[in-house]
């Protein structure tokens, strides 16, 4: 009994054993795949799957290749955020490191008045001193700085090509920043005029290499003219611009036009330029041209918004006053007419009178009766101090018998004419007149103070001197009519085409879309639809394809010349708005087009489009 009795507690306590060995195995097991488990998902969420685990106890083994020692220390922190880092071993290797690769070769290349400098990292194989003794001889007397460097490695496809180029075109453009790259050249230039920078661009695309890429911004900006003024002359010699001005190219046209229907015949030139006071400038050009056709003869000029009409002498009275009062009403707001009928102020008979008149753009005219050359040379010269001496044209006659204080009367007049911004001063024995406009407040007590001074105080004198603020120079925003009418100008004189199949511009058709670009400059806070449309041969959806892909091309056209098109889209409208018969050669021509249609900002549908149409969609 007793030895039974042993064996049965040996035996209680063997089972014990072997049950606490199962369940202490059983626990590892589970802190094993734990711990294995939670520092896997940390690797995979870290973008370092590259890791394996293995978790042996209480044991973590990191194994695997990590792509660089930064890459490995940052797995093993890692782990050890999950397990305790005593028990992370690192078991990883590090990717063997790639050759140090070859640098990128470029070069900047700028030219101005101050010379030449080209700064950059060029192959040693390249001729250096052949390349700075060009730029050299390029420079001239402003001279070169050299700021290269060298690195000796093979050279790049297309280095040399480019490099050679970017010389050439860099002779071209006195006023030019040059990119170089292997295969790539990127210019930034500045022209003198919209004329030379066509010719510059058509130049440049021609010569350049064709496994040369080539990116092109040439900028033709336009004078900052102050004032801005326009004066047109028509007398017994004909009709002229002694000035024109206007701020852009379809403004240009429409008072060319003006003045054409008006009598010009030689073409006439009118400069565009920026400082127009108001985008109705040609508007109201067109108007007082329309006038002095009118009445026949005279002259009309503008200073910013001031406008002064002179009809000739002998212009009767009726019809200059209803061709001014027609005038007057049909000149927009901004600006202001002053307009003047000139009296015979030459004839010997009736009293001796002087004028003096001063117009809106600085001109003076000296008229009437002096006493003699020495007075007249007087009068001239005094003022010609006051206003300039290219601005005053005398045409006054010599007579007898004039007061003894005439001079200091004409002189008076003309310093009080100097104090106005426009006007016209009649001497005569008995009284001066002074009547004009001025942009100071104190104008006419100052006038007053220098005819009592100079006249003393028991002359008379009259003066009507009316005050206005000075005009506020207005925002340069063309009227969606006048953008209109520019892309329909530009129409005229030339299409956009396309190489055939393609959605890719044909070299031809640069010139419209600078001239596009250069109107939507000023236009490109109206919104506009480039619309591309195609005849009916060829699958439609493949026609509808082709259109929407046109007319992104053209859209992009727009932005790399940085026409602002936060309000322009593009949508290819394929066969299905046709204009004409597909069933005609002619037809079909017709209906493969460009549109661009600017859109109302309080219409829902487009307005009428302008159309821009190309040769073939085949």
């Amino acid at each position: 009994m007793r030895l039974s009795h042993i064996f049965i507690i040996a035996g209680v306590f063997t089972a014990a054993a072997i049950l606490s060995l199962v369940a202490a195995s059983l626990s590892a097991r589970v802190i094993e795949d734990s711990s294995e488990i939670a520092v896997r998902r940390v690797l995979d969420e870290g973008q370092m799957g590259w890791a394996e685990v293995q978790a042996d106890g209480l044991t973590v083994s990191l194994s695997g290749t990590a792509p660089s020692e930064a890459a490995r220390f940052r797995a093993v922190s890692t782990a050890g955020t999950v397990v305790d880092a005593a028990r992370v071993i690192d078991e990883m290797s590090v990717a063997a490191t790639d050759a140090i690769r070859p640098p990128r070769f470029s070069a900047e290349i700028l030219r101005n008045d101050g010379g030449i400098s080209i700064i950059g990292l060029i192959p040693a194989t390249s001729d250096r001193d052949a390349l700075v003794k060009r730029l050299t001889g390029i420079a001239g007397a402003t001279g070169m700085t050299d700021l290269l460097e060298t690195a000796d490695y093979p050279t790049p496809e297309g280095w040399e090509d480019a490099l050679a180029f970017a010389v050439t075109a860099l002779d071209a453009l006195p006023r030019s920043k040059v990119s170089v790259d292997a295969g790539q050249i990127t210019i930034t230039a500045i022209a003198d005029s919209v004329e030379e920078k066509a010719a510059l661009e058509r130049d440049l695309r021609r010569r350049v290499p064709p496994s040369l890429s080539m990116k092109l911004d040439i900028a033709a900006p336009r004078p900052v003219i102050t004032p801005f003024t326009l004066r047109f002359v028509l007398d017994a010699e004909g009709a002229r611009f002694d000035s024109c001005s206007a701020q852009d190219d379809p403004a240009r046209e429409r008072i060319l036009a003006a003045a054409r229907e008006a009598g010009l015949s030689n073409g006439g030139r009118c400069v565009v330029g920026m400082g127009v006071p108001s985008p109705r400038w040609a508007a109201a050009a067109e108007k007082a041209i329309g006038a002095v056709a009118a009445l026949g003869g005279g002259s009309v000029t503008f200073s910013d918004a001031d406008i002064t009409l002179v009809a000739q002498e002998g212009t009767d009275a009726g019809l200059f006053d209803r061709v001014v009062g027609e005038l007057q009403t049909a000149l927009p707001e901004v600006f202001a007419l002053h307009a003047v009928l000139p009296q015979p102020v030459d004839a010997v008979t009736g009293p001796p009178e002087f004028t003096a008149m001063l117009s809106p753009e600085g001109q003076v005219q000296l008229r009437g009766r002096l006493a003699d050359e020495t007075m007249r040379q007087l009068a001239d010269s005094y003022a010609k101090a006051r206003f300039g001496s290219d601005q005053v044209y005398t045409a006054a006659r010599l007579v007898d018998g004039l007061p003894p204080d005439w001079t200091v009367r004409v002189l008076a007049g003309i310093e009080a004419l100097s104090m106005l911004e426009t006007g016209i001063v009649t001497v005569s024995p008995d009284n001066i007149s002074v009547r004009g406009l001025t942009f100071a407040e104190d104008t006419r007590a100052a006038v007053a103070q220098l005819l009592s001074e100079q006249l003393g105080g028991a002359e008379t004198f009259e003066i009507e001197i009316a005050y206005r603020a000075p005009p506020k120079v207005l925002p340069e925003t063309p009227m969606p009519g006048d953008c209109e009418l520019g892309l329909a100008t530009i129409k005229e004189g030339g299409k956009i085409t396309f190489e055939p199949g393609s959605a890719t511009i044909a070299a031809e058709s640069l010139d419209t879309l600078n001239a596009i670009a250069e109107l939507l400059r000023n236009c490109s806070d109206l919104r506009l639809e480039i619309q591309g449309h195609t005849d009916s041969q060829g699958r439609e959806e493949m026609n509808q394809q082709l259109s929407q892909a046109r007319a992104e091309s053209v859209l992009a056209e727009m932005r790399a010349r940085r026409i602002l098109t936060a309000n322009f889209t593009a949508v290819g409208y394929g066969e299905s708005q046709p204009i004409a018969d597909n069933g005609t050669e002619d037809g079909r021509e017709a209906n493969r087009r460009i549109e661009f249609k600017l859109i109302p900002a309080d219409a829902e549908a487009p307005a009428e489009a302008t159309e821009e149409r190309e040769p073939g969609n085949e």
